[in-house]
């Protein structure tokens, strides 16, 4: 089962060639997270120091979302050929800014 996931993201990666790195990223996330846990985080922006900042749906969400920041960074990478410096999580509705738009 695991060489079939691999073959998959692997044909993914390589049909998004043509797409932006925020087009890949956001194609590659629910293939990286898993449909129920992406439900669950909104790709914000990919930012000029290569930080992608993620909207997470409350705490325990956040804390499911940490413990997966490595692998989900490694994926993400991989499936998107996208390099990330790393990933920066926001939970909804704090007080927190959430990053600018890059311009």
């Amino acid at each position: 089962m695991q060489r079939m996931r691999d073959i998959l993201r692997d044909s993914l990666g390589r049909s998004l060639r043509e797409l932006t790195d925020e087009d890949r990223l956001a194609a590659a996330w629910p293939v990286a997270c898993g449909h129920a846990l992406a439900e669950h985080g909104e790709l914000l922006q990919l930012d000029g120091d290569r930080i992608l900042h993620v909207r997470v749906d409350g705490s325990a969400w956040m804390q499911q979302f940490l413990h997966m920041r490595s692998a989900l960074s490694n994926d993400l990478g991989r499936i998107a050929n996208v390099r990330l410096q790393a990933i920066q999580f926001h939970e909804a509705g704090t007080r927190r800014p959430f990053p600018k738009p890059a311009r």
